[in-house]
């Protein structure tokens, strides 16, 4: 079992409908710590880099406009392998694909609008931790219920 970080954004639709608490308390339930969390009005920089891989695509200007449209909740989770985990919480991207259950199964409908954002790979979660967060708004502590979360292996 490996302890990782990952980064997890709230969209703009996320914030708007009011999905903020329910959607960090399914992670705090599961045992996923929050290590950073704020609210954040994205500029077009911040947008632009983000979501960089994407330049060129017909998708990326829509995208960085919605991003920019209404402040987001950005966040770091660390757990065992938190990548994956968390990426299976939010469900496939396109929430008509997402199975009930998951955030964008239970709040989604269209893939432009899926309330949230978590990082693919460990590689990336990384990076974005880098682009959003500082490392001194990282904080390490450790939960009074960790020693309930796991087995010894």
């Amino acid at each position: 079992m490996q302890t990782e970080r990952t980064f997890v954004m709230i969209k703009p639709d996320g914030v708007q409908r009011g999905f903020i608490g329910d959607i960090i308390s399914r992670f705090e339930k599961k045992g996923i710590k929050i290590i950073a969390m704020k609210l954040v009005a994205v500029d077009r920089v911040l947008a632009e880099q983000h979501y960089g891989v994407h330049r060129g695509k017909p998708f990326f200007e829509p995208t960085v406009s919605y991003i920019t449209s209404s402040p987001v909740v950005a966040m770091v989770l660390e757990g065992f392998n938190a990548v994956e985990m968390v990426r299976g919480m939010m469900g496939k991207t396109d929430p008509q694909k997402a199975e009930m259950g998951t955030i964008r199964g239970d709040y989604g409908q269209f893939i432009g609008r899926n309330i949230v954002h978590g990082s693919d790979s460990l590689e990336n979660a990384q990076k974005e931790i880098a682009l959003w967060f500082s490392d001194d708004e990282l904080i390490t502590y450790t939960r009074i219920d960790e020693q309930w979360l796991t087995e010894e292996r």
